[in-house]
């Protein structure tokens, strides 16, 4: 009992939150009694220990958290399990995320065993329906029952997996057998796989055609250049395909040296119009990531309605970063339907249509595009609303959660066991648990009344995370004080007004951190709220004074704050105060923001397109959802409306804007 014994505090008031009576409360320390059981089997699962779960399930049983152990037993021995105990465990925690889980499990089983006729049985039981191996199976399952034409179901599902999968990968292979998927579909798999350095998907792929083209693969994987400069090349079989996949992988690692070959008379006699137009969007999205000039001239060489979307969409940030705005209309033009509707595209369609300025029927078509995305919501719908000459101000409370509807967030067996699990410790669970209670699957999710008292529920147990994600899911109301809270307000206000940070930056940056959980710990070892890692935090205690400072108290509130605010000061300073690149040094290594700031010559961007250049993704989205979220705290610290552009400002080289401090930040 040590982990609730270590949290009892914490335990004891989500608990009473949880349970659901006032009588059932006062058994809280009895069924505690079960828990450690519990807990053992949630360490067992994750050393698969079989024997070990079989002899505890037994003293799980009257704990909250009995579904958990049934699930954890039976999952790992699954595969030795029989129909009759399976559907058992079914029936016993039916309607439970637990229930789902193992169906789903079982599904891919049955998949996995071509047992298509108990796999059509359980099909219509699985609610949650958001497996794409499911989704898989079941298409293969429709093509073998009765013939259906899912080719292009199948073919998107699989190209949508970034890593590999059995399930749509052997469905496609027998479809493709069959003549009835074209093969370029596995070639369209494979490219994707060499595009985005995935070796094992592109191996996948090529296998589902012929397994003895697996050794070529990886070979070219290894040695690009040594395959196109072989001079048998041209005359082994699928040497087109093969030639595509290199140029493809020494795009990836040189995108100058494979403009350079692909090229060369030979490749361009054998290779189709459509291949050569996919090699050159994969050289010059690289040479767009990389912020190179050539990047739009390598695009022209090719089609963008023959380009991969991700190709298309490095097009179009090229372009902004070039201000060339009639090819952001082109680019914009390329994408499919679904990006086209994303808020990020609508709004830099619009600024592309009002900077080339258009007659009145189009720009009144582009103001109308900029209203149709405009609010708070996000980063994008902010900068929309100052386009219109607004700023951001916060939406009015909704009425509060009546007691009927909290009383039923409050007696919702799955919130009742995702607070308790994470009260033990059991965090991912738990948040698993939350989740796909919020989402209810089989009746489209809870309206937004059921949202804001789910939501409700976790900020008054002080689980932020869920606080914020629930209330986030609400459509037409928004309680911006459980979108954005302010847990710690004394502490965080007083250290910030103290060293001189905006308190609305450090609330921005911690609720994209941690949202507020003060254990929360990242695969890469950053620890508490501010997500600070060791060796920085022992370099900035330094710089700040901090002389009793040991690792171990990263997890301690006002330790991590003093810490984190004190190395954002630092980086914050060292870029002339500009938010955005201080926030991409705080995500990704202040190395890395000065490399993307551009060197000398380069030129001097505002801030939302330097932002949307950004190479890496995690950061990508993080320095847009800081400042998103920075303006908003502003708005409710201040009770003034907000601007958004201002605290972007302009990014540009050292030699265009300022030096940096010359401090060596870690």
């Amino acid at each position: 009992m040590w982990l609730i014994k270590k949290n009892f505090a914490a335990w004891v008031c989500i608990v009473a939150v949880a349970l659901p009576s006032y009588a059932a409360r006062a058994q809280a320390v009895d069924l505690a009694r079960n828990d450690q059981a519990v807990l053992d089997m949630a360490q067992a699962f994750k050393l698969g220990d079989r024997k070990q779960l079989t002899q505890l399930l037994p003293q799980a049983k009257g704990s909250l958290l009995e579904p958990w152990a049934a699930y954890w037993e039976i999952s790992l021995r699954l595969d030795q399990a029989d129909k009759a105990e399976i559907e058992s465990v079914l029936a016993r925690y039916a309607g439970s995320y637990q229930e789902d889980r193992l169906r789903a499990e079982w599904l891919l089983q049955l998949g996995r065993n071509r047992d298509w006729a108990a796999f059509r049985a359980q099909l219509p039981l699985y609610r949650m329906a958001d497996d794409r191996s499911i989704q898989c199976y079941a298409l293969w399952s429709d093509y073998l029952s009765s013939g259906a034409d899912v080719a292009k179901q199948l073919q998107a599902l699989w190209l949508a997996q970034r890593e590999p999968d059995e399930a749509c990968a052997d469905a496609a292979q027998e479809l493709i057998k069959a003549r009835n998927m074209p093969a370029q579909a596995a070639w369209l798999r494979a490219r994707l796989g060499m595009e985005n350095d995935r070796l094992k998907v592109t191996t996948q792929a090529v296998a589902t055609l012929d397994t003895k083209w697996v050794k070529t693969v990886s070979a070219i994987y290894q040695s690009p250049a040594s395959y196109l400069n072989d001079k048998l090349t041209a005359l082994r079989p699928q040497t087109r395909e093969f030639v595509s996949l290199a140029l493809i992988r020494l795009a990836y690692l040189e995108p100058q040296e494979a403009a350079l070959e692909v090229d060369k008379l030979r490749w361009r006699a054998q290779l189709t119009a459509e291949e050569r137009s996919w090699i050159w969007g994969v050289i010059a999205k690289r040479a767009a990531q990389k912020s190179q000039d050539n990047a739009l001239s390598y695009y022209q060489k090719g089609r963008l309605d023959q380009m991969h979307e991700d190709q298309v969409l490095w097009a179009l940030r090229a372009a902004l970063r070039a201000g060339q705005w009639a090819q952001v209309e082109a680019a914009f033009a390329a994408l499919p339907p679904e990006l086209r509707a994303d808020a990020a595209w609508v709004y830099w369609h619009a600024r592309a249509v009002l900077a080339q300025k258009p007659g009145e029927a189009a720009r009144a078509q582009a103001l109308a595009s900029l209203q149709s995305i405009a609010g708070i919501r996000g980063f994008y719908e902010q900068l929309a609303l100052e386009e219109l000459g607004q700023r951001s101000v916060l939406p009015a409370k909704p009425v509060p959660p009546t007691l009927e509807e909290k009383e039923a967030a409050r007696k919702n067996p799955g919130l009742q066991r995702a607070l308790y699990a994470m009260a033990l410790g059991l965090r991912s669970d738990g948040v698993r648990e939350w989740n796909y209670s919020i989402s209810l699957h089989t009746k489209g999710g809870m309206d937004d009344r059921s949202l804001l008292a789910a939501a409700e529920l976790a900020c008054h147990a002080e689980v932020w995370d869920r606080c914020i994600n629930t209330s986030e899911r609400s459509k037409a109301l928004i309680d911006m004080e459980q979108r954005f809270p302010m847990p710690f307000k004394a502490a965080v206000l007083a250290r910030a007004q103290s060293i001189g940070l905006e308190p609305a930056y450090v609330y921005g940056l911690i609720r994209q951190e941690s949202r507020f959980i003060m254990d929360a710990r990242s695969v890469v070892g950053a620890s508490g709220l501010m997500q600070v890692m060791p060796a920085t935090a022992r370099w900035t205690a330094k710089k700040i004074g901090m002389s009793d400072f040991t690792p171990a108290k990263l997890t301690d509130r006002d330790t991590n704050i003093a810490i984190g605010t004190g190395y954002l000061k630092l980086v914050l300073d060292s870029f002339q105060g500009s938010m955005p690149l201080a926030a991409a040094a705080y995500n990704a290594g202040p190395s890395r923001a000065r490399t993307w700031r551009g060197a000398s010559g380069a030129p001097v961007l505002e801030a939302a397109i330097w932002a949307e250049n950004i190479p890496f993704n995690e950061t990508r989205d993080y320095v847009k959802k800081v400042l998103s979220n920075t303006t908003l705290y502003a708005a409710m610290i201040s009770g003034q409306p907000q601007s958004i552009k201002a605290r972007l400002g302009s990014v540009g080289p050292l030699d265009a804007i300022a030096p940096e401090t010359g401090l060596d930040l870690p």
